[in-house]
């Protein structure tokens, strides 16, 4: 029988917000347990659009280059067919060149089943692992941690910790142990999605037969990198629904007027009615929702994943700050940027919905989310014309002084602060710290903007300085003369000058 336990925090749920918030929480050495109900991970391929957002995000978590190893970075176009067979092909993912600001502009096709084993392959490099099979049964908590009872096959036990993260699902036990609403609307439609082998189309396109929207739609979409198609259609609201290969045959057969199309086989199939809800809060003392516990999509726009992802990357840090030092009021920036975030995309997400469009642009890509409203970001004095606090940051290729080739996410990437001078001394800016990289930008700095780009992308001035937050967000852009206001905001988040030379 297990042993009760401690641990600075319990995440339980290990799917993207969880195993996102785990590798946070790992990379920076903080105490975790991750457990997930499921006996096994998660086979299916749900939530397998990758924004170009969630791509930065994995990149910066070590995990993007591995992922495009199998799945590649094409997008497949849709072939529309009309009741004759004939077809027109359109671009459903949108998309443009990469720009040095936006290295990653196009939707990347990575099903669940590849995503995660990925980002449990990042963990255990980290020397951590998620447990399968073990259960949150009941939790309490007092004003220095939360006990919870695990369950497991080889029994029960409590684990003490000093904070706890429900990302565990639409369903959410910790949400609902909290009693934190969850309102919102159902949306009326009920989808089926079922992984399948089969034979008959090929596999260099999506297939899309009927009008999205209407009773037959359906959407036979090959993934790729693997040899696996994924069906996704609307079904009838109620009644039970046969998801075998034999009845996936037969409706295939009737929606599309085609008898070649044979399925040898489901891995997965799933049936779910839609609705949009968002959790009252995110946080209830030392307890914490995230990813589908605190937010529910219409899968059109391909946004849940995503905003799950940037969820637990946006909490891990801020926790392991204040377990480090930081003050506990860092922690209520969580439900302050993340649930405005959500709101936002409910209403995206929604809306592309109910407009029955295949259409997908630039709004899905999450690159233009950002928590300007959000007090931790600071403007000295307040810009109007150019990139503002809160804002995404931007990537440029720069050169180091040797003379290599780099990119500010290189300079990024990692748990640190990164904080950019440009065109000034390193000796006016602050003192140096644990968890704060300083680079100064310029003819005499230790980066070289020879293109201009981070100049252009960040609107810079002589003797600005641009704070970056672990989350690659703009934390603060100051000019020269208000550099001192850097101390107070880096105290708040606990990055604090070391007080021995």
């Amino acid at each position: 029988m297990p042993q009760d336990s401690n641990t600075d925090v319990l995440i339980c749920g290990a799917g993207p917000a969880g195993l996102t918030l785990a590798i946070e929480l790992a990379r920076r050495g903080v105490d975790f347990r991750l457990v997930e109900k499921l006996d096994e991970p998660f086979r299916g391929s749900r939530g397998k659009g990758t924004q170009p957002r969630s791509q930065e995000v994995f990149e910066d978590l070590g995990i993007l280059d591995r992922i495009v190893s199998v799945v590649g970075r094409s997008v497949l176009p849709v072939r529309l067919y009309g009741a004759d067979g004939s077809f027109t092909e359109v671009q459903m993912a949108g998309g443009e060149e990469p720009s040095p600001a936006e290295p990653y502009r196009a939707v990347m096709v990575s099903p669940q089943f590849v995503t995660e084993p990925a980002m449990r392959e990042r963990l255990a490099e980290l020397g951590r692992h998620a447990e399968f099979g073990r259960e949150v049964k009941a939790f309490e908590q007092d004003a220095e941690g939360v006990t919870a009872r695990i369950a497991g096959a080889d029994g029960e036990e409590a684990v003490r910790a000093r904070y706890l993260v429900g990302a565990d699902g639409g369903h959410s036990f910790v949400r609902r142990a909290l009693d934190v609403g969850f309102p919102g609307e159902p949306l009326d439609v009920r989808f089926f999605v079922a992984d399948t082998i089969l034979e008959g189309l090929a596999s260099d396109a999506w297939h899309m037969f009927n009008e999205f929207g209407s009773e037959h739609w359906l959407v036979v979409a090959p993934l790729t990198g693997t040899d696996i198609f994924q069906l996704q259609g609307i079904i009838p609201l109620e009644g039970d629904v046969d998801l075998s290969a034999e009845a996936l045959e037969k409706m295939v057969a009737t929606r599309t007027g085609r008898n070649d199309i044979l399925i040898r086989s489901v891995r997965w199939a799933s049936a779910y009615a839609t609705s949009a809800r968002l959790a009252d809060h995110y946080q209830v003392g030392r307890v914490f929702l995230a990813g589908d516990a605190s937010h529910t999509h219409s899968p059109t726009g391909a946004q849940g994943l995503n905003t799950s992802v940037q969820d637990g990357y946006n909490l891990g840090w801020k926790l392991a700050a204040v377990l480090g030092g930081a003050p506990e009021a860092l922690l209520a920036t969580y439900e302050e940027e993340r649930r405005s975030i959500a709101a936002d995309v409910l209403g995206l997400s929604t809306k592309l919905l109910r407009e029955e469009t295949t259409h997908r642009g630039r709004e899905v890509h999450q690159l233009d989310l950002g928590y300007w409203g959000s007090s931790l970001a600071l403007e000295k004095p307040e810009r109007r014309d150019s990139i503002r606090a809160g804002a995404r940051a931007p990537d440029a290729p720069v050169r180091g002084a040797a003379g290599q080739p780099t990119r500010l996410f290189n300079l990024f990437q990692g748990p640190h602060w990164t904080l950019l001078g440009y065109e000034t001394e390193r000796g006016s800016a602050i003192a140096a710290r644990p968890g704060l990289r300083i680079h100064v930008v310029g003819p005499h700095g230790d980066i070289i903007d020879d293109g201009g780009h981070v100049r252009d992308a960040y609107g810079l001035s002589p003797g600005d300085w641009v704070l970056i937050r672990p989350d690659g967000y703009v934390g603060a852009i100051v000019a020269g003369a208000e550099v001192t206001a850097l101390d107070p905001y880096l105290a708040r988040a606990g990055v604090t000058a070391s007080t021995t030379a």
